[in-house]
């Protein structure tokens, strides 16, 4: 067990425990119980208690009130931060987003109010006991998730339980019990209604890569052949009919075409999905937007070839690059993130041309800041089509040599070493360095002394 995670169990225990002490009811409650039953160890620990968020503050030397009117209060204890939310049963939801107000209550009112049976569980970690109001274990054993109640009345509630739904059942790798399915469905155009700030946090849970939760409970044989979470998180968008509503732009993905010769597996969205399901766990959060993204153009620059029949995309790459632009600036995203992915995007059918490349070309290449993340992209991209490794093994093996040659990354000279030797700073400037720098990448130019002399004999021709 990570000894962080077991601290803040501990911890977690501890503040339970003082609750307890001081009169009030308090368990774990909601995710924390569903991963410690499944023998999940937690990220992080909630609490639930009929202490009042005043009473809270007087129990604990170091508190938050980040919602002190809907009764939540973060406990600071051992570097560690813990939800205490006082019970309450939400009441008055007007905009599908949030309740206009709480009222405090007990414990089960408080679980009755929750989203899904299984994250509706409440665990008293002093006494060991679970508190199953809505039945939850019994969905956890059969690995469903359903709505607490009549789902049509849950999701209507806070129309980002729908995507919810999606994302627990794609990370626990549990199948999602009919009439939730159904009323997911019918009301799935109302996420639209959701902030992209929300919805972009569920995409991110929904694609953050490692085996679905499923993995854990089948023989070792048989987990290699369990589908990742983001891998099943997309199929589930598509089928739950939520996709038009948070990534509109993939729907087109799902009919498209590929020539068979390069992309045997089928249409793009096929193969984004083989793509998503060979992502390693721990990938970079930015890698399964590059792989989401990097052919979104693909239906909208399709050509097929009327004399042989091949499907072109010309040009996909750079309107692809364009499209992720708009895209991840709708959802918020970091623009620095968004930088790195679009760069990604737009480079990523360079690959292809790798061994053909001068020797200064390929070195930019893997000099650039997001080449490890357009290497993974490339692997992944030929994984989840024809298979052929060439390329990336070719450009492993010159990264690996470019590694004994440091002296390549920095430049042998700057702006600064030209206006020694006499030179005005102006456009012309900016050529030479440039041309410096391609001579070094070609090892043509090896040390800052040759650099210098060649750029003398340059200097001295245009006199």
């Amino acid at each position: 067990m990570n000894s962080v995670n077991h601290l803040s169990r501990a911890t977690a225990t501890e503040i339970v425990r003082h609750l307890q002490t001081a009169g009030f009811a308090a368990f774990w409650v909601g995710g924390c119980v569903r991963d410690f039953l499944i023998g999940r160890e937690p990220q992080d620990y909630d609490i639930a208690t009929d202490a009042r968020p005043e009473q809270i503050e007087k129990l604990f030397k170091r508190t938050l009130a980040v919602g002190r009117k809907f009764g939540v209060m973060i406990v600071v204890e051992g570097g560690h931060h813990f939800q205490v939310a006082t019970f309450r049963a939400e009441a008055e939801y007007r905009d599908g987003r949030r309740p206009e107000r709480v009222v405090f209550s007990s414990a089960e009112a408080d679980a009755q109010r929750r989203d899904f049976t299984v994250n509706g569980l409440f665990f008293d970690p002093v006494a060991e006991k679970l508190h199953d109001w809505v039945g939850g274990e019994k969905d956890l054993q059969a690995k469903i998730i359903r709505t607490i109640g009549a789902p049509e009345e849950r999701f209507s509630e806070d129309h980002l339980r729908l995507l919810r739904a999606v994302r627990f059942a794609a990370q626990l790798g549990f199948e999602i019990e009919p009439q939730t399915f159904a009323a997911v469905k019918k009301l799935a155009p109302k996420i639209e209604l959701i902030s992209a700030e929300r919805i972009r946090d569920e995409l991110i849970k929904l694609f953050s890569q490692n085996k679905v939760g499923l993995a854990s409970y089948l023989p070792n044989d048989r987990q290699a052949v369990c589908p990742t979470i983001a891998a099943r998180g997309l199929v589930l968008l598509r089928d739950s009919r939520l996709l038009p509503g948070v990534l509109p732009e993939l729907i087109a993905t799902l009919l498209c075409e590929q020539s068979p010769d390069y992309h045997p597996e089928g249409t793009v969205f096929e193969h984004i999905r083989l793509m998503l399901d060979k992502m390693p766990p721990d990938s970079s959060p930015s890698l399964p937007w590059a792989v989401i993204l990097h052919d979104i153009a693909k239906p909208a620059t399709a050509e097929r070839d009327p004399a042989t029949g091949a499907i072109h995309f010309y040009g996909h790459e750079k309107v692809s690059a364009a499209m992720a632009e708009r895209i991840l600036q709708r959802l918020r995203f970091p623009k620095k993130q968004i930088e790195e992915i679009v760069a990604c995007v737009r480079q990523h059918m360079q690959f292809k041309d790798v061994k053909l490349m001068r020797k200064a070309t390929l070195r930019r290449l893997l000099l650039r800041k997001t080449f490890p993340l357009e290497l993974e992209l490339h692997r992944l991209d030929c994984l989840g089509s024809h298979g052929n490794l060439e390329h990336y093994e070719f450009l492993v093996a010159q990264a690996e040599e470019l590694k004994k040659k440091p002296a390549i990354r920095p430049p042998l000279l700057t702006g600064r070493d030209l206006i020694k030797l006499g030179m005005k700073p102006g456009p012309a400037m900016g050529a030479l360095l440039d041309e410096i720098r391609e001579k070094q990448l070609a090892d043509e130019l090896k040390t800052p002394r040759e650099a210098k002399a060649w750029v003398k004999k340059q200097l001295q021709s245009d006199d």
